[in-house]
């Protein structure tokens, strides 16, 4: 079996990866909150994470791998965009998971096993911070706030490798009078009248952001788990958070036995802002007609734990390699074994760099069943040229659908999107469903397509 090595957070040393059961291998990465379109930031964590899993299910088996991403739908933001829009917040949050489904589905990212909403796991919560109070670790402040005693938790900082009072000293912490220790942080909080809010022991209220992963993983995942993933961003104070509630519930030394987190991106080497105008989502990239295969590619460029530039540059570059290799592995099956040196330099902390350079050998070396099957496994060219449809009694005209799919694609190109989706709106109305993928889009025709209708759209 080959041999994982990861970089583990917590002991800042890359080690060899033994699951706690490899018949069960489990995950779990902290997702999205869902108020806006996914930017590119948000994707690199997705598809870091989509690679190792593929890799998990790869050496260990697709049975017996169990990944776990979450949506928060409880947020202040969320709140705040529905009171800016008149919009109810279900329907944002309902609204924007179907969005991150559409750009990840573009971006390769396989769908994990399960991907808990926090709002159907509120009792989860609530009963883990009655236990975390009456364990002597979280106290109430009898006005609705339930909040964690980081001082009845003498590991606390471990993971971030700092002292509680270095912590203090260096951050900018909420002044409240309600906390007995700056750096206490909130596991439940009341709801006014017009925000979402749940009954619990101290009013309604809503849970804080922190307890949300640490109950949707324990009812998931168990109290002790292989792996936790994120944004390097996340580590403090969020999975710092999360660490400390759970410990302190399960009276456990750990909540993960590997702590994994990804660098994050710049833009033309910048930090990536709105203000500086060199922000964008996953879908202005796509509406811009950059392939999903190739800002995949350029998110595994490099190394997850090194920060990765975004320049059009490299842009460039990509879409020339996946032009080349699509070009190239057109005919070859997918499924074929990838070679063990490409196998090794995933199972090396997930060396995506080294993997992507060793499918450009095996293209230099006109070995395309090795490039195809490597490549399947990085989660790129899947999508290329394939076309998927149901058996269908009646005549259709493939080259007619062909030629409407391409012609959304132009459109999109001209960013003239009112035709696309005029396109997409009318192939629908025929029965003809469009998916777009990591490499183009692919069609299928539905249950109750209509050749008729599909003739009208000449």
């Amino acid at each position: 079996m080959t041999e994982i090595k990861l970089y583990n957070t917590r002991t800042r040393t890359k080690e060899v990866f033994t699951p706690i059961d490899p018949k069960n291998v489990r995950m779990y990465v902290c997702g999205p909150t869902v108020y806006d379109r996914a930017h590119i930031g948000n994707a690199r964590p997705a598809v870091v994470f989509d690679v190792l899993y593929r890799l998990l299910r790869h050496v260990y088996g697709e049975e017996h791998v169990t990944y776990v991403r979450n949506f928060t739908d409880v947020d202040d933001k969320i709140n705040a965009r529905a009171a800016e829009t008149g919009r109810g917040i279900r329907e944002i949050t309902d609204e924007t998971i179907g969005w991150y489904h559409e750009d990840m589905d573009a971006l390769g990212v396989l769908r994990p096993n399960h991907q808990p909403r926090c709002t159907e796991y509120i009792s989860q919560m609530v009963a883990m911070i009655e236990e975390l109070i009456s364990k002597g670790n979280a106290y109430d402040d009898g006005d609705g706030h339930v909040l964690f005693d980081v001082r009845s938790y003498a590991e606390y900082g471990r993971l971030a490798r700092r002292s509680l009072d270095e912590m203090k000293a260096g951050a900018r912490v909420e002044v409240a009078t309600n906390k007995r220790d700056p750096m206490d942080f909130v596991l439940w909080k009341p709801s006014t009248g017009d925000q979402p809010g749940w009954e619990s022991p101290w009013g309604r209220g809503r849970p804080g952001w922190h307890i949300e992963c640490s109950a949707m993983a324990r009812e998931l995942l168990g109290e002790v788990f292989d792996i936790h993933g994120g944004g390097i961003d996340l580590a403090f104070p969020h999975h710092e958070n999360e660490l400390a509630q759970s410990c302190c519930t399960h009276d456990r030394d750990t909540m993960a036995n590997v702590w994994m987190h990804n660098e994050m991106i710049r833009v033309e080497g910048a930090k990536m802002s709105k203000s500086l105008g060199n922000f964008f989502t996953v879908r202005d990239l796509l509406d811009r007609g950059i392939p999903g295969s190739v800002i995949r590619y350029l998110l595994l460029s490099t190394h997850y734990r090194s920060p990765l530039d975004w320049t059009d540059r490299r842009v460039e570059e990509a879409t020339t390699i996946i032009d080349r290799w699509s070009d190239a592995v057109y005919e070859h099956d997918p499924q074929h074994l990838p070679p063990i040196q490409f196998v090794d330099a995933l199972a090396d902390d997930l060396n995506t760099h080294a993997a992507l350079m060793a499918l450009n050998e095996f293209y230099k070396a006109n070995n395309m069943p090795a490039l195809r099957a490597g490549a399947a496994m990085l989660g790129l060219l899947q999508g290329e040229r394939m076309i998927i449809h149901k058996h269908i009694e009646d005549a259709y005209d493939e080259t007619l659908i062909q030629s409407l799919v391409r012609a959304r694609a132009d459109a999109k190109r001209a960013r003239e999107f009112g035709r696309a989706d005029a396109i997409r709106d009318g192939l629908a109305s025929a029965g003809v469903v469009l998916r777009d993928t990591g490499d183009g889009t692919v069609w299928e025709l539905s249950s109750d397509f209509d050749a008729s209708k599909l003739e009208a759209l000449k």
